[in-house]
Protein backbone atom coordinates (compact mmCIF):
# COMPACT_ATOMS: atom_id res chain seq x y z
CA UNK A 1 0.00 0.00 0.00
CA UNK A 2 1.39 3.38 -0.95
CA UNK A 3 2.11 5.90 1.78
CA UNK A 4 -0.55 8.20 0.35
CA UNK A 5 -3.24 5.74 1.38
CA UNK A 6 -2.27 5.84 5.04
CA UNK A 7 -1.56 9.53 5.40
CA UNK A 8 -4.12 12.25 6.06
CA UNK A 9 -6.62 12.77 3.28
CA UNK A 10 -5.69 15.57 0.90
CA UNK A 11 -7.67 17.95 -1.26
CA UNK A 12 -6.53 18.64 -4.81
CA UNK A 13 -6.87 21.89 -6.69
CA UNK A 14 -6.55 21.18 -10.42
CA UNK A 15 -5.51 23.71 -13.01
CA UNK A 16 -6.25 23.25 -16.68
CA UNK A 17 -3.29 23.44 -19.02
CA UNK A 18 -2.79 26.17 -21.53
CA UNK A 19 -1.82 25.66 -25.18
CA UNK A 20 0.69 22.92 -25.85
CA UNK A 21 4.16 24.29 -26.55
CA UNK A 22 6.08 23.14 -29.61
CA UNK A 23 8.53 20.75 -28.00
CA UNK A 24 9.03 17.03 -27.43
CA UNK A 25 6.90 15.96 -24.47
CA UNK A 26 6.89 12.23 -25.17
CA UNK A 27 8.26 11.40 -21.72
CA UNK A 28 6.18 13.96 -19.83
CA UNK A 29 3.30 12.80 -17.61
CA UNK A 30 -0.22 13.74 -18.74
CA UNK A 31 -0.55 15.95 -15.66
CA UNK A 32 1.35 16.85 -12.50
CA UNK A 33 0.55 17.58 -8.88
CA UNK A 34 2.62 19.48 -6.32
CA UNK A 35 2.27 18.85 -2.59
CA UNK A 36 1.95 22.06 -0.57
CA UNK A 37 0.57 22.33 3.00
CA UNK A 38 -2.51 23.68 4.79
CA UNK A 39 -4.60 26.61 3.58
CA UNK A 40 -3.69 29.89 5.23
CA UNK A 41 0.03 29.12 4.94
CA UNK A 42 2.67 30.24 2.46
CA UNK A 43 3.26 26.79 0.95
CA UNK A 44 -0.30 26.58 -0.35
CA UNK A 45 -0.25 30.08 -1.84
CA UNK A 46 3.22 29.65 -3.37
CA UNK A 47 2.62 26.09 -4.62
CA UNK A 48 -0.80 26.77 -6.11
CA UNK A 49 0.48 29.83 -7.95
CA UNK A 50 3.56 27.97 -9.21
CA UNK A 51 1.45 25.04 -10.47
CA UNK A 52 -0.83 27.43 -12.33
CA UNK A 53 2.16 29.24 -13.84
CA UNK A 54 3.78 25.99 -15.01
CA UNK A 55 0.50 24.73 -16.48
CA UNK A 56 -0.11 27.93 -18.42
CA UNK A 57 3.48 28.24 -19.65
CA UNK A 58 4.37 24.62 -20.44
CA UNK A 59 1.02 23.37 -21.68
CA UNK A 60 0.53 20.55 -19.18
CA UNK A 61 -2.36 20.13 -16.74
CA UNK A 62 -1.25 20.71 -13.18
CA UNK A 63 -2.57 21.20 -9.69
CA UNK A 64 -1.70 21.84 -6.07
CA UNK A 65 -2.62 19.43 -3.30
CA UNK A 66 -3.23 20.29 0.32
CA UNK A 67 -0.98 18.11 2.50
CA UNK A 68 0.50 18.03 5.98
CA UNK A 69 3.53 19.97 4.74
CA UNK A 70 7.27 19.28 4.27
CA UNK A 71 7.51 15.88 5.97
CA UNK A 72 4.46 14.47 4.21
CA UNK A 73 5.56 15.96 0.89
CA UNK A 74 8.88 14.13 1.18
CA UNK A 75 7.01 10.84 1.64
CA UNK A 76 4.53 11.42 -1.17
CA UNK A 77 7.22 12.53 -3.65
CA UNK A 78 9.54 9.65 -2.69
CA UNK A 79 6.86 7.05 -3.41
CA UNK A 80 5.75 8.77 -6.62
CA UNK A 81 2.26 9.51 -5.30
CA UNK A 82 3.07 13.13 -6.16
CA UNK A 83 5.38 14.39 -8.92
CA UNK A 84 6.50 17.46 -7.02
CA UNK A 85 6.44 19.02 -3.58
CA UNK A 86 7.78 21.72 -1.29
CA UNK A 87 9.98 20.92 1.68
CA UNK A 88 12.22 22.44 4.31
CA UNK A 89 15.83 21.35 4.76
CA UNK A 90 15.39 20.06 8.32
CA UNK A 91 12.50 17.66 7.55
CA UNK A 92 14.22 16.77 4.26
CA UNK A 93 17.34 15.59 6.11
CA UNK A 94 15.32 13.59 8.63
CA UNK A 95 13.32 11.93 5.85
CA UNK A 96 16.40 11.17 3.75
CA UNK A 97 18.06 9.53 6.76
CA UNK A 98 15.01 7.37 7.51
CA UNK A 99 13.91 9.33 10.57
CA UNK A 100 10.52 10.53 9.34
CA UNK A 101 7.76 9.88 11.90
CA UNK A 102 5.46 9.09 8.95
CA UNK A 103 7.54 6.08 7.87
CA UNK A 104 10.23 5.25 10.44
CA UNK A 105 13.19 3.44 8.91
CA UNK A 106 12.34 4.33 5.30
CA UNK A 107 15.20 6.27 3.71
CA UNK A 108 13.39 8.62 1.34
CA UNK A 109 16.20 8.79 -1.20
CA UNK A 110 14.17 9.11 -4.41
CA UNK A 111 13.57 12.82 -3.82
CA UNK A 112 15.61 15.38 -5.76
CA UNK A 113 16.05 19.14 -5.40
CA UNK A 114 14.70 21.43 -8.12
CA UNK A 115 15.23 25.05 -7.06
CA UNK A 116 15.55 27.28 -3.96
CA UNK A 117 12.39 28.92 -2.64
CA UNK A 118 12.78 31.04 0.48
CA UNK A 119 13.63 30.91 4.15
CA UNK A 120 11.02 29.88 6.70
CA UNK A 121 11.19 32.20 9.73
CA UNK A 122 10.03 30.83 13.10
CA UNK A 123 7.97 33.55 14.75
CA UNK A 124 5.44 33.87 17.55
CA UNK A 125 2.11 35.68 17.27
CA UNK A 126 -0.25 36.57 20.13
CA UNK A 127 -3.18 38.90 20.63
CA UNK A 128 -2.12 42.30 21.98
CA UNK A 129 -4.80 41.92 24.65
CA UNK A 130 -2.91 38.90 26.06
CA UNK A 131 -0.11 41.09 27.37
CA UNK A 132 2.44 38.65 25.93
CA UNK A 133 5.22 40.69 24.33
CA UNK A 134 8.14 38.24 24.54
CA UNK A 135 8.72 34.50 24.63
CA UNK A 136 9.60 34.84 28.32
CA UNK A 137 6.10 36.28 28.91
CA UNK A 138 4.34 33.09 27.73
CA UNK A 139 2.67 31.73 30.89
CA UNK A 140 3.02 28.15 32.13
CA UNK A 141 0.44 25.89 30.52
CA UNK A 142 -0.24 28.26 27.63
CA UNK A 143 -2.05 26.66 24.70
CA UNK A 144 0.27 27.01 21.69
CA UNK A 145 -0.72 26.20 18.11
CA UNK A 146 2.17 24.66 16.13
CA UNK A 147 0.53 24.20 12.73
CA UNK A 148 -0.41 20.93 11.04
CA UNK A 149 0.94 17.73 12.60
CA UNK A 150 4.25 16.82 11.01
CA UNK A 151 4.85 20.30 9.59
CA UNK A 152 8.16 22.13 9.95
CA UNK A 153 6.74 24.20 12.78
CA UNK A 154 5.29 21.16 14.55
CA UNK A 155 8.57 19.26 14.15
CA UNK A 156 10.90 21.94 15.49
CA UNK A 157 9.05 24.73 17.31
CA UNK A 158 7.90 22.66 20.32
CA UNK A 159 11.51 21.56 20.89
CA UNK A 160 12.64 25.18 20.56
CA UNK A 161 10.08 26.29 23.13
CA UNK A 162 11.21 23.57 25.52
CA UNK A 163 14.83 24.66 25.02
CA UNK A 164 13.77 28.19 26.01
CA UNK A 165 12.03 26.92 29.15
CA UNK A 166 8.44 27.40 27.99
CA UNK A 167 5.85 24.98 29.42
CA UNK A 168 2.84 24.61 27.14
CA UNK A 169 -0.10 22.59 25.91
CA UNK A 170 0.39 21.57 22.29
CA UNK A 171 -2.28 22.25 19.67
CA UNK A 172 -2.29 21.35 15.96
CA UNK A 173 -4.35 22.53 13.00
CA UNK A 174 -4.15 24.45 9.75
CA UNK A 175 -2.71 27.95 9.98
CA UNK A 176 -6.05 29.46 9.05
CA UNK A 177 -7.82 27.45 11.77
CA UNK A 178 -5.23 28.30 14.41
CA UNK A 179 -5.50 31.98 13.53
CA UNK A 180 -9.24 31.78 14.14
CA UNK A 181 -8.69 29.94 17.42
CA UNK A 182 -6.25 32.63 18.56
CA UNK A 183 -8.73 35.37 17.71
CA UNK A 184 -11.51 33.51 19.58
CA UNK A 185 -9.37 33.04 22.69
CA UNK A 186 -9.23 29.24 22.39
CA UNK A 187 -5.42 29.26 22.27
CA UNK A 188 -2.89 31.74 23.62
CA UNK A 189 -0.11 31.68 21.05
CA UNK A 190 0.51 30.60 17.46
CA UNK A 191 4.08 29.50 16.71
CA UNK A 192 4.31 30.12 12.98
CA UNK A 193 6.94 28.67 10.67
CA UNK A 194 6.17 29.81 7.12
CA UNK A 195 7.43 32.15 4.43
CA UNK A 196 6.61 35.79 4.96
CA UNK A 197 4.19 37.40 4.80
CA UNK A 198 2.12 34.54 6.24
CA UNK A 199 -1.46 34.86 4.92
CA UNK A 200 -2.98 33.86 8.26
CA UNK A 201 -1.03 36.58 10.12
CA UNK A 202 -1.92 39.21 7.55
CA UNK A 203 -5.58 38.25 7.93
CA UNK A 204 -5.36 38.41 11.72
CA UNK A 205 -3.93 41.94 11.54
CA UNK A 206 -6.96 43.11 9.61
CA UNK A 207 -9.34 41.73 12.22
CA UNK A 208 -7.60 42.40 15.55
CA UNK A 209 -4.47 43.77 17.25
CA UNK A 210 -1.60 41.31 17.43
CA UNK A 211 1.95 41.12 18.74
CA UNK A 212 4.55 39.56 16.45
CA UNK A 213 7.32 38.44 18.78
CA UNK A 214 11.01 38.03 18.02
CA UNK A 215 13.87 36.50 19.99
CA UNK A 216 16.40 38.06 22.33
CA UNK A 217 20.14 37.66 21.73
CA UNK A 218 20.30 35.01 24.45
CA UNK A 219 17.35 33.10 22.95
CA UNK A 220 18.90 33.27 19.48
CA UNK A 221 22.18 31.87 20.78
CA UNK A 222 20.45 28.91 22.46
CA UNK A 223 18.35 28.05 19.40
CA UNK A 224 21.03 28.42 16.71
CA UNK A 225 23.37 26.22 18.75
CA UNK A 226 20.74 23.50 19.20
CA UNK A 227 18.93 23.40 15.82
CA UNK A 228 19.71 23.52 12.05
CA UNK A 229 18.62 27.17 11.74
CA UNK A 230 20.22 30.58 11.23
CA UNK A 231 19.43 34.09 12.43
CA UNK A 232 16.86 35.89 10.27
CA UNK A 233 15.36 39.39 10.28
CA UNK A 234 11.70 39.96 9.45
CA UNK A 235 11.56 43.46 7.91
CA UNK A 236 9.21 45.90 9.63
CA UNK A 237 7.43 46.42 6.31
CA UNK A 238 6.27 42.79 6.29
CA UNK A 239 3.40 43.36 8.71
CA UNK A 240 1.53 46.46 9.81
CA UNK A 241 1.91 45.28 13.43
CA UNK A 242 5.71 45.61 13.32
CA UNK A 243 7.18 48.97 14.26
CA UNK A 244 10.74 47.71 13.80
CA UNK A 245 12.47 44.64 12.33
CA UNK A 246 11.95 41.41 14.27
CA UNK A 247 14.90 39.05 14.77
CA UNK A 248 14.07 35.34 14.69
CA UNK A 249 15.55 32.13 13.20
CA UNK A 250 14.87 30.50 9.85
CA UNK A 251 15.33 27.36 7.73
CA UNK A 252 15.58 27.11 3.91
CA UNK A 253 12.87 25.64 1.65
CA UNK A 254 13.33 23.95 -1.73
CA UNK A 255 11.01 22.67 -4.43
CA UNK A 256 11.47 18.94 -4.92
CA UNK A 257 10.68 16.32 -7.55
CA UNK A 258 10.53 12.56 -7.67
CA UNK A 259 13.93 11.68 -9.15
CA UNK A 260 12.26 9.61 -11.90
CA UNK A 261 10.22 12.51 -13.30
CA UNK A 262 11.13 13.46 -16.90
CA UNK A 263 14.45 15.30 -17.10
CA UNK A 264 13.19 17.57 -19.86
CA UNK A 265 10.07 18.52 -17.88
CA UNK A 266 12.07 19.42 -14.78
CA UNK A 267 14.56 21.35 -16.93
CA UNK A 268 11.75 23.45 -18.44
CA UNK A 269 10.15 24.03 -15.03
CA UNK A 270 13.42 25.15 -13.45
CA UNK A 271 14.26 27.32 -16.47
CA UNK A 272 10.83 29.00 -16.37
CA UNK A 273 10.99 29.52 -12.59
CA UNK A 274 14.57 30.74 -12.31
CA UNK A 275 14.44 33.06 -15.34
CA UNK A 276 11.21 34.83 -14.39
CA UNK A 277 11.55 35.99 -10.80
CA UNK A 278 9.21 38.95 -11.33
CA UNK A 279 6.43 36.50 -12.15
CA UNK A 280 7.27 34.37 -9.10
CA UNK A 281 7.18 37.43 -6.82
CA UNK A 282 3.75 38.29 -8.22
CA UNK A 283 2.65 34.84 -7.00
CA UNK A 284 4.05 35.41 -3.49
CA UNK A 285 6.46 37.99 -2.11
CA UNK A 286 8.51 35.25 -0.43
CA UNK A 287 9.73 34.33 -3.95
CA UNK A 288 12.11 37.31 -3.89
CA UNK A 289 14.73 34.79 -2.78
CA UNK A 290 13.67 32.15 -5.34
CA UNK A 291 16.75 33.03 -7.37
CA UNK A 292 19.49 30.76 -8.75
CA UNK A 293 22.23 32.20 -6.54
CA UNK A 294 20.59 30.49 -3.57
CA UNK A 295 21.12 27.00 -5.01
CA UNK A 296 24.02 26.67 -2.56
CA UNK A 297 21.56 26.53 0.34
CA UNK A 298 20.80 22.91 -0.54
CA UNK A 299 23.32 20.83 1.38
CA UNK A 300 20.95 17.89 1.94
CA UNK A 301 19.25 16.54 -1.19
CA UNK A 302 20.72 15.28 -4.47
CA UNK A 303 19.84 17.40 -7.50
CA UNK A 304 17.42 16.26 -10.19
CA UNK A 305 19.34 15.83 -13.49
CA UNK A 306 16.99 18.28 -15.25
CA UNK A 307 17.53 20.94 -12.59
CA UNK A 308 21.29 20.38 -12.49
CA UNK A 309 21.47 20.76 -16.28
CA UNK A 310 19.89 24.22 -16.13
CA UNK A 311 22.08 25.40 -13.24
CA UNK A 312 25.28 24.11 -14.85
CA UNK A 313 24.39 25.65 -18.22
CA UNK A 314 23.97 29.00 -16.50
CA UNK A 315 27.19 29.10 -14.51
CA UNK A 316 25.98 27.65 -11.19
CA UNK A 317 28.21 24.65 -10.68
CA UNK A 318 26.65 21.44 -9.38
CA UNK A 319 29.23 18.60 -9.30
CA UNK A 320 28.36 15.22 -10.79
CA UNK A 321 28.40 13.49 -7.39
CA UNK A 322 25.56 15.78 -6.21
CA UNK A 323 23.29 14.78 -9.12
CA UNK A 324 20.99 11.75 -8.82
Amino acid sequence: MKIKAVLAAAVATTIIAGPVAAQDKSDWPQSFTIGTASQGGTYFAYGSGWANYMAETLGISGGAEITGGPMQNMALVHTGDLNFGLTTMGPARESLEGNSPLAPGMAMDNVCAMFPMYQTPFSVTTLSSSGITSIADIPDGAKIGFGPAGSTSDTYFPKMMETLGVNFERRNGSWADLGTQLQDGLIDVVAFAAGIPIPAVSQLEVQTDVNIIGMTEEELKKITEAFPVAEFTIPASTYQSLDEPSTVVSMWNFAIANCDVSESLVYEMVKTTMENNDKMVSIHKAARTSVPENYTKNNVLPWHPGAARWFNENGYEIPADRIK
